[in-house]
This record gives C-alpha cells, sequence and structure tokens, in this order.
C-alpha cells in the first residue's frame, strides 16, 4: 500500500485529510477526527529501518495507529507489523505499509483505530 491510497481511504470513510504538523519533518502526517476535537487516529511516518529494529537504514513508510490492547500481542506476530514508533507500546503498532499485509487488513486496523480512539 501506498500514502495515497491509504489517504483516499481516510478521506471517503472518515472525512479526514492527512495534516502535517512539524516543519522539521515534512513526511509525517496525522490523520484525525476534524468533528471529534482533532484527536489522532493514525500518523504515518517515513523513519529509517535501524529505529525499527530492521538492519536495513533505508527510510521505510509506516502507519501507526491504535490497536484493542488484547490484540497487540497477536498483530505483533503478523509480519509487517511492528511495536508501536514513538507511540504507547501497550495501546498502538505500527504497520509497514509496503510489507505484508493486504489493502483490507491495513484498512480494517485502520477502521478499529478510528474507532477506538472516537469520544
Amino acid at each position: 500500500m501506498n500514502r495515497e491510497t491509504l489517504f483516499n481511504y481516510a478521506k471517503k470513510h472518515f472525512h479526514s485529510e492527512p495534516n502535517y504538523l512539524w516543519e522539521n519533518l515534512p513526511n509525517y502526517a496525522v490523520l484525525r477526527h476534524h468533528q471529534d476535537g482533532d484527536k489522532w487516529y493514525a500518523i504515518v511516518m517515513n523513519v529509517s529501518g535501524s529505529k525499527l529494529g530492521i538492519k536495513d537504514d533505508k527510510e521505510i513508510d509506516i502507519l501507526d495507529i491504535k490497536a484493542r490492547p488484547e490484540h497487540i500481542g497477536s498483530l505483533r506476530k503478523k509480519e509487517g507489523i511492528l511495536p508501536a514508533y514513538h507511540m504507547n507500546k501497550e495501546h498502538w503498532i505500527s504497520i509497514i505499509l509496503s510489507g505484508h499485509l493486504s489493502d483490507k487488513e491495513i484498512f480494517d486496523l485502520l477502521t478499529e483505530s478510528y474507532h477506538l480512539t472516537s469520544k
């Protein structure tokens, strides 16, 4: 999956557009609940593989999303899902966008994150 596909899904299903909040991190995009206090439900980042525990230093697009704590352990066993980068690892996971998960699996996890972060 690429960023454009993910952002199109978010726009169509959740009416949210990516927000680029940091001048020094121009490719980091936050997806928010606009009608629900601007709370984040996802963030897309480009991170060096070494920061993710991967031996490759090239930058990788990842998606951080919230997941049910009781599902985190089993989700992390799937190839392409890692402990959350820069978020609470008990409640968030990182998904490698170019990894082994299907678009449907990523969309389902994004949808769950959207609902978990709603008021």
